[in-house]
């Protein structure tokens, strides 16, 4: 399986001496850290830094994770993490994929996240109309 979808937001990643284990592979709970990171540098691409939304009182938190280890990357290795979004509800999805540069696929995953604003559940208007222009349709 190739690397066959287009993306709203793609970056290279290259694995750190200390995300690996005793084995040299990156531990598995890593993977989550470069899906995360993916996400922080899309919404500051789209305007929106982590810190300036805490400060005005918004605060997306993950709702749900789901993910697939497909190949292991060891120490060195590089990578392309790539993401689509989608909104349900109040809930956004982003549909996170990790690729070796030649196409394989690393990990796949789609992550829930809701937006609390001034520590209530809230729809994410402001999340919203940040990211119009990369909203897929659900």
């Amino acid at each position: 399986m190739k690397k066959d979808k287009k993306y709203i937001f793609e970056m290279p990643i290259k694995v750190r001496d200390y995300e690996v284990d005793a084995e040299g592979i990156v531990n598995n709970a890593v993977y989550l850290h470069y899906l995360e990171h993916t996400r922080h540098e899309f919404c500051e691409s789209a305007g929106m830094r982590f810190r300036d939304m805490h400060n005005e009182g918004l605060d997306p938190v993950l709702s749900r994770v789901e993910i697939n280890y497909h190949s292991p990357l060891g120490l060195g290795d590089s990578m392309v993490s790539c993401l689509n979004l989608r909104r349900r509800g109040p809930q956004f999805i982003f549909e996170q994929d990790i690729y070796r540069p030649d196409g394989t696929p690393v990990v796949t995953a789609k992550v829930g996240v809701v937006c609390l604003q001034n520590g209530r559940l809230s729809r994410g208007e402001r999340l919203a109309e940040a990211f119009k222009d990369y909203l897929g349709d659900d």
